[in-house]
């Protein structure tokens, strides 16, 4: 289980962002992809020092965005050295020109940085539908300054609906080595399990093998990511990335490596905190809902409950009204497909207990009111039925949700 509320090993970087890992820079323009505005930015590259290694977790959507199908196949051999990203225009659903232009974006940001296209990831967010408009990109890319600091810039160039850049970075010590590994996200509507509408860009000057760094990406993801729900859709540019630079000079990470497990939490923890950043920013969102489900019979389980619960709109919508209408949580709970016993079930909001073992509990109304007023409520489910516990985030449902996404593209 991932849980926010545990005390972290790890130390935070003040600052920290995907840049603050050694041998990484980065850096953004504004293109004009995005509509302009004092301060925006809307074309960005994460430049490593060094080839790295390299692991991601994509889209789940059957339409994969043109962007997206060009960096699975540059990922496919585990190195790469920059990643290139837009904001603005999603390059998908515009047929095979759509995969011509990504690959041109590769080969002028390896040619400006000295790299074969091949060794360039690539994303792209925002609009679908609309080819992008390679006149001005070609302009932009030989002009994007890099820095040790770029990495804020990136943040804010990837954003779309989102209100804030989100960022952070952790260190802590691997054989010996103090190493680093940060990260930055974007993405606020189109948020469902198994990806969803969000770049995630992750960085450690660590020294990771490919195999484990791929699976300790992807359990990372299941456990963060693919908990987070803010209205059920989904998008064909989900992309999740992380370079390895190995800067730090420890010794290779393996799955059998005593610091397996360091790396592994470490990794969990950042994409944990990106994770909520993104419930928090939800569009139109005006609390973070945290759901726990613990005492599940198995892992599935405890996700799946979590997931649904966290994704009811009628939870979503009492959790706006400030409404401790625990009913709503029992009726997701019993759809989700987990194993339940009604007799078993306590449930808890905001640390109130509302109903144990098959009964309600009385409990004084105005003070679940008053808790629930945060900005973050947080519902626990103890099933008591095994050892198996999840932790899934989504945010509330506000009415600006709605005004939001009915005028989206006019």
């Amino acid at each position: 289980m991932v849980n926010s509320r545990t005390a972290s090993p790890f130390k935070p970087v003040p600052d920290g962002t995907v840049t603050s890992p050694k041998g990484f820079q980065a850096g953004a323009v504004y293109s004009g992809l995005k509509t302009e505005g004092e301060g925006k930015l809307d074309l960005a590259i994460l430049y490593a020092e060094k080839p790295c290694t390299a692991a991601g977790v994509f889209t789940t959507s059957t339409f994969k965005a043109a962007s997206l199908r060009v960096c699975e196949r540059h990922i496919a051999g585990g190195k790469a050295q920059a990643v290139v990203v837009n904001a603005g225009i999603a390059n998908a659903y515009v047929g095979e020109q759509g995969v011509k232009d990504a690959e041109e974006i590769c080969a002028l940001v390896g040619r400006k940085l000295g790299l074969s296209p091949g060794r360039v990831l690539i994303a792209s967010t925002g609009l679908t539908g609309m080819e992008l408009p390679m006149g001005i990109i070609r302009r932009a890319v030989p002009g994007i300054p890099l820095a040790r600091t770029g990495g804020h810039d990136m943040a804010r160039a990837i954003m779309t609906t989102d209100r804030r850049p989100k960022e952070m970075a952790v260190s802590f010590e691997l054989g010996g080595k103090t190493v680093t590994l940060g990260g930055i996200a974007k993405g606020a509507g189109m948020i469902h399990p198994n990806m969803a509408t969000m770049l995630v860009f992750l960085t450690t000057d660590a020294a990771v093998e490919r195999r484990f760094l791929q699976a300790a990406l992807r359990d990372a993801a299941d456990a963060t990511f693919n908990m987070l729900t803010i209205d059920g859709d989904t998008s064909p540019s989900d992309t999740l990335l992380v370079l390895a630079s190995g800067a730090a000079g420890n010794k290779h990470v393996k799955s059998d490596s005593p610091d397996a497990d360091v790396f592994r939490a470490a990794l969990t923890h950042v994409c944990a905190f990106l994770a909520k950043s993104i419930a928090r920013d939800g569009e139109g969102a005006e609390k973070v809902i945290e759901v726990t489900v613990d005492g599940a019979a198995s892992q599935k389980d405890a996700r799946d409950a979590a997931r649904t619960i966290a994704g009811s709109t009628l939870v979503k919508a009492a959790v706006h009204g400030n409404d401790p209408n625990w009913g709503r949580v029992i009726a997701a709970l019993g759809r989700s497909g987990a194993r339940v016993a009604e007799d078993r079930l306590v449930c808890y909001i905001n640390g109130i207990c509302v109903f144990d073992e098959g009964k309600p509990i009385p409990f004084f109304r105005e003070a679940a009111v008053k808790a629930m007023s945060a900005p973050e409520v947080s519902i626990r489910v103890s099933l008591n039925l095994g050892d198996a516990s999840a932790t899934a985030w989504g945010c509330d449902l506000t009415e600006e949700y709605v005004t939001f996404n009915s005028k989206y593209t006019t």
